[in-house]
Order: C-alpha cells, then structure tokens, then sequence
C-alpha cells in the first residue's frame, strides 16, 4: 500500500521544505502556504522515500523529509513510472493529476549545495491538483483507473 510519509512546505522556491503535521490542497493551486503553489502545472511536488534511498551515496547527514522540496513524501508507490496523466486519490479526498515528471535542476540550487546533487530532475513527480482537501502523514494513495 502507498502511502504519504511527510508534508512539506516552504515559503520560498529552491529552498528544502518543512514538514508540517497536516497540509491543505486547493484545488488547482496547491498546497496552502507553499511557495510553489499557483495557477500552473507544477502546482504540486512528490518524491519518493525509494528514490531518496538512492541518494545513499551522497551526504546523508541531516537528510530529512522535504530535503529535495518535495510537498510530498511517499512510500511504497513508483512514482516517476506513472504517466503522465495518471491521477492519484491522496487520503480522503484530494485528487492529484500527474502533470510532469523530473525537471531541469537550476545551477546551484541550495538543494544541490546541502546534498550534493538532487534526484528531482529524474525522479521527482509533479502534479496539478484536481480535488483539494486534508492531508496527512499515513494518509493512503491510490492510483485511480484511466
């Protein structure tokens, strides 16, 4: 089962997130109070734990959650295998829509210089929100039928 490990916001773009015990989705914007939230197709950010894990190689001290400024950490789903278009029920009653996955990493990023390299440009995941609503760490998804 997949589920959600960690919510994560921050108030500026390029920047590691801050986990937070419960997130707010608006539909199509994102998650209330992040700074990457907004009228576009990167509304929302996921990456998962097994892709962090790959990180291993690099330094690991101080590797958290939101570490890659990812809104959502995962577990137990492959994300940057789904197509896009593929929609996601996240808890109760938020839906998400797979709108990219990766993306061109900026020249020294803070993420860069904190890890040594960011795994989002192959691995992260980024989607639109279709439904809001609550979320919540080991809160389930599901990926839906076409």
């Amino acid at each position: 089962m997949a589920t959600i490990l960690a919510i994560n916001i921050s108030e500026k773009k390029g920047t590691p997130k801050t986990s937070i015990p419960v997130g707010t989705l608006i539909a199509d914007f994102g998650f209330e109070g992040d700074a990457h939230a907004g009228k576009w197709h990167r509304q929302v950010s996921l990456l998962a734990r097994e892709s962090i894990e790959k990180a291993a190689g690099m330094r690991t001290d101080g590797l958290c959650h939101g570490v890659f400024a990812e809104n959502l950490t995962t577990e137990g789903i492959e994300l940057h295998t789904l197509p896009v278009g593929t929609r996601l029920a996240v808890g109760d009653e938020a839906v998400l829509e797979i709108t990219q996955i990766g993306k061109e990493c900026h020249a020294e990023c803070a993420i860069s210089r904190l890890v040594g390299q960011c795994v989002m440009p192959r691995e992260g995941v980024f989607a639109r929100v279709v439904k809001g609503g609550s979320v919540k760490p080991g809160d389930r998804i599901e990926v839906l039928p076409a």
